[in-house]
């Protein structure tokens, strides 16, 4: 079975548009995404212009802040100032990877929590490990939703996560664990790797290298879950960090790309700045002097 987020994201996205089609008579107003672009980075540019024509097909508001890249960090860093301290901005997202001379983690601290739609800020970070009410990241948020929708279970399965970034293979072993399955993190440095992914009822990978995961590298029926988007060598198409052609026909559910968790990370983005606005909205909607 092919699990297919493009189908996914869409039915999701078109719930969301009903949602926020009610906003503006709710409300006075949809909810406002703001994202950062820092440089002219051709995976940066198209990631950014995939997330403002999401945000314009469910009804959000998003705005798109274009720097170059010679930038200073004090500069940046008081644009964030300014998007903190506006009630019309829900959510504040900076494209990552930033310029060497900026400090990334800097940048994303300085983001206001409430506003952090990238789940990224050290507080949201934390509360995901306590089990704390938390923004997720997306990605790690968006592959649950797939194993759950093509109704893979969780709960008492062997669960081999290759790698360990905080973006994905932190996050998302710690939602799988909150699922009651069995994790093992392998990665760079993880020893006969081979038989560690072997076990895996779900593999899950997560590196940035194309095609690296072999047909020997996974049991039969297991469900393979591939986050990474690279260029083929060969053909220079797009491909994931697995041998599909490969694994397709051992995998009793296996993720394309694309089209598999690429769209869930970016629906989830939106979700998580729904979830921002209304969060704020709940907390105001009886002091509508102080909402808009």
């Amino acid at each position: 079975m092919i699990i297919n987020g493009k189908e996914l994201a869409l039915s999701l996205k078109q719930e969301m548009a009903t949602n926020v089609a009610t906003f503006t008579e709710k409300y006075g107003r949809v909810p406002h995404l703001v994202v950062i672009l820092v440089g002219e980075d051709p995976g940066s540019v198209s990631y950014v212009t995939g997330k403002a024509k999401a945000s314009e097909e469910v009804g959000l508001k998003n705005t798109t802040i274009r720097k170059p890249d010679t930038i200073s960090e004090e500069e940046l860093l008081g644009i964030i100032d300014e998007l903190n301290a506006d009630d019309s901005v829900d959510g504040i997202l900076v494209q990552l990877p930033l310029p060497k001379h900026i400090d990334s983690d800097k940048v994303i601290a300085a983001i206001k929590a409430e506003k952090d739609v990238d789940g990224f800020h050290p507080m949201n970070v934390a509360n995901l490990w306590l089990k704390q009410p938390c923004t997720l990241p997306c990605t790690p948020k968006g592959i649950i939703k797939l194993l759950k929708r093509a109704n893979v279970e969780i709960a008492g399965k062997e669960v081999v996560v290759i790698g360990r970034s905080n973006i994905v293979g932190l996050p998302v072993s710690k939602l799988l664990l909150n699922e009651n399955a069995t994790v093992t993190i392998a990665h760079s440095r993880t020893k006969n790797l081979a038989e560690v992914t072997r076990r895996a009822d779900i593999l899950v990978v997560a590196i940035g290298r194309p095609k690296f995961v072999t047909a020997d590298m996974v049991k039969e029926g297991a469900v393979v879950i591939d986050v990474g988007v690279n260029r083929d060598p060969e053909t220079k198409k797009l491909c994931g960090d697995v041998d599909f052609a490969a694994i397709e026909p051992k995998a009793s559910a296996i993720t394309p790309v694309p089209g598999g968790v690429g769209p869930m990370t970016i629906t989830m983005l939106l979700k998580n700045t729904l979830a921002a606005f209304e969060k704020k909205t709940e907390k105001t909607v009886d002091k509508p002097h102080t909402l808009w």
